[in-house]
């Protein structure tokens, strides 16, 4: 409006001018209209900027609930690298603890309409519950503000995570344009040495060391699972060709252009057998199913492990490791190929997958007083301040200021304290709730690669020989789960409860014939419940993501 105004009133000045006088008047007109352009953008950027939420310019208090039965908090600011976050910009975290059943405490935060800020919790059906509840602030005005999610992510990612009526609610996780992941299988150098170092590359020959170990080292878990069992479904990689553990989380498996049983799968069965075959012999982790992160953390940096398998076991191993080598310089971790079942191409065993939108996701509620504000903190916890003070520590002790890529420069302490940076990112790893893989793995490797073998960080050096190499791509399986309240969603729901039972007890089994037996039930159950319902929907989704990807 003060534009409009400006230009008329210039307008009919030039209309009084021209008609007491003539010629050069008017090309002062046009100055006096470029200057008064030029004026009003000027004001225009001033009062952008003035919009602009910049961190540390006053505190900033969150609420955020992580929605996991497993995920507790620690301490906002009782870690080096949070605690830099919370003087130097200003922000604090507060959690709501999911008291062990995050489903039952996100209801009743629902119900009683008292959401916090933010949301960390698995795409699809929870964050689509919340969204047709009108739960869920939009993120899209933020984007052009706050640019390091665009930047980094792209366009294209950005595209994938919309809701079906076209706005973005969800910020990612762990996101990447390329393989990444850290799933497979660590080794104690230790004990493996002084046991021969012994062929460690089929499940026969995993058995047989597993044997080993417990013959020789009775106060050593031979093969260690992680929380969840995740070691077990790790194992699940070895009796199948191009699949991954991703199947099991779907409770489906591709079946030519279909989606199929999981409880009538041969490798999932053959993996069942083994997996209790271990359990019975005691050559696996008794508490496989039970234990929480803390038990594997202290076993994993004790050295009581001699084989450990999970989805991410680099995040103790790594620490463990420099622990173990301060106690003997020839100890500590390593890792190995994945382990196949003879007759299988060891080439086509994943033993964790990924996918471009990474991990899991934050959503943001209409709770939060200023959405903006807490988008500006997500946004900036996942540029490159906000990753290198996260995963590397507070500026100028492991980092030292950016290149001209926007990469951290790493000062000579990265790799002459090894143990002393894995724990950093060990006490933040329950605050990486939208990890830039892109930006971390290319700051990691462009440094690491420069570095003799001696000094390159072990993490690093295992994503590179091994890990990275052998992650599966399931971006293909995104948004394939119904809305909890549909048919479909609550057919899954109980298919979920008869999966989770049967793989208990197949690893409870006495046999391989009452494993059988078990699946066998689980199927009929299944099947009862309606699961050929919800491997339809699947399928229909598994095929629509298939033609947007053009495969």
């Amino acid at each position: 409006m003060k534009k409009k105004l400006l230009l008329l009133f210039v307008f009919l000045l030039s209309v009084v001018v021209i008609l007491t006088a003539c010629g050069d008047d008017e090309s002062s007109t046009s100055e006096t209209n470029d200057g008064g352009e030029k004026e009003e953008n000027k004001q225009g950027e001033e009062t952008e900027e003035e919009e602009l939420f910049v961190l540390g310019e006053e505190p900033l208090e969150i609420t955020m609930f992580g929605n996991y039965d497993w995920y507790t908090m620690p301490q906002w600011g009782a870690d080096v690298a949070t605690g830099w976050i919370k003087e130097n910009r200003k922000v604090d975290i507060q959690s709501i603890d999911s008291g062990g059943n995050a489903e039952q405490k996100l209801t009743t935060m629902i119900v009683s309409g008292e959401l916090p800020d933010f949301i960390w919790t698995d795409r699809g059906p929870t964050v689509e519950r919340l969204r047709e509840g009108d739960q869920l602030v939009p993120l899209d005005p933020y984007l052009d503000k706050y640019t390091n999610l665009r930047d980094w992510f792209g366009e294209q990612g950005i595209n994938m995570l919309r809701s079906e009526d076209g706005h973005l609610y969800q910020f990612p996780n762990w996101y990447n344009s390329k393989p990444f992941g850290n799933a497979g299988y660590v080794v104690n150098k230790g004990i493996y040495e002084e046991l021969g170092s012994p062929p460690l590359e089929t499940t026969d020959d995993l058995y047989d060391y597993l044997k080993l170990v417990k013959e020789n080292y009775p106060d050593v878990i031979p093969f260690e699972t992680d929380i969840d069992g995740q070691g077990i479904s790790v194992l699940y990689s070895a009796f199948a060709e191009g699949e991954s553990p991703a199947n099991i989380s779907n409770i489906a498996v591709p079946d030519g252009d279909k989606l199929s049983s999981l409880f009538t799968d041969e490798a999932y069965m053959e993996s069942l057998k083994f997996a209790s075959k271990l359990y019975r012999e005691k050559l696996m982790t008794q508490d496989a199913l039970t234990q929480d992160a803390d038990m594997v953390r202290e076993k994993v940096s004790s050295g009581q492990i001699a084989v450990y398998a999970g989805a991410s076991p680099t995040d103790y191993a790594r620490s463990g490791h420099y622990h173990l080598l301060d106690q003997d310089p020839n100890g500590g971790y390593f890792m190995i190929w994945p382990i196949h079942k003879e007759g299988l191409d060891k080439n086509e065993i994943y033993p964790g997958s990924y996918n471009m939108m990474g991990w899991n996701v934050s959503v943001i509620t209409k709770s939060a007083e200023d959405p903006e504000k807490v988008f500006a903190f997500l946004d900036w916890l996942t540029g490159p301040e906000g990753q290198s003070s996260l995963i590397f520590g507070p500026e100028g002790e492991y980092w030292d200021g950016f290149n001209e890529d926007g990469l951290p420069q790493f000062t000579e302490k990265y790799y002459e304290d090894p143990e002393g940076l894995a724990k950093v990112e060990e006490d933040t790893v329950n605050f990486q709730w939208n990890g830039n893989s892109n930006f971390l793995d290319t700051a990691k490797a462009e440094f690491e690669l420069t570095l003799p073998e001696d000094k390159q960080n072990w993490t690093t050096k295992w994503q590179h020989e091994i890990t990275w190499k052998t992650q599966y791509n399931a971006t293909h399986y995104l948004n394939i789960f119904p809305l909890p309240e549909s048919d479909e969603g609550i057919i899954r729901q109980r298919i979920g409860e008869i999966h989770e039972e049967a793989r208990a007890q197949a690893i409870y089994a006495e046999s391989d014939e009452e494993v059988e037996g078990i699946l066998q039930n689980a199927e009929k159950a299944a099947q009862d419940v309606g699961y050929e319902k919800l491997l339809e929907f699947q399928t229909a989704k598994w095929q629509e993501n298939l033609e947007t990807l053009g495969q």
